[in-house]
């Protein structure tokens, strides 16, 4: 009876130590908040850093951004709004589009899309 007792207990405890792993990890991989102007029209897709000023082009891997630029009603294409998105920066390809970029935004989540533009460093 003792032994079962005894495998038990280990079994929890490494059942809570196996839980407290992964959160750590699941939290070590959420992507870095961007935050700036998104610009996307018939031939661009671009990102302009608030903070820092840096252009990305943007590649939309969580099929949200797009659709919801739509979904404002942009008086212009190309016409700038406000988004955080959480990301990943890659170096631009060397051909094809986003190439005139230094680097590519893959956007992973959605957080905030509006057409008011915060002032400051953004305008």
């Amino acid at each position: 009876m003792q032994i079962k007792l005894t495998i038990l207990l280990f079994a929890l405890l490494f059942a809570v130590l196996y839980s407290c792993q992964n959160k750590k990890a699941a939290k070590a991989k959420v992507a870095p908040v961007y935050k700036g102007l998104y610009s996307f029209g018939p031939e661009i897709k671009s990102f302009k850093q608030c903070n820092t000023g840096h252009e990305f082009w943007v590649t939309d891997s969580c099929a949200q951004l797009e659709l919801k630029y739509s979904q404002l009603n942009a008086e212009h294409p190309n016409e700038p709004v406000y988004i955080e998105v959480n990301g990943y920066k890659l170096k631009s390809p060397k051909n094809g589009l986003g190439s005139d970029y230094d680097s590519v935004l893959i956007v992973k989540k959605l957080i905030k899309i509006t057409k008011d533009i915060p002032k400051g460093s953004c305008n």
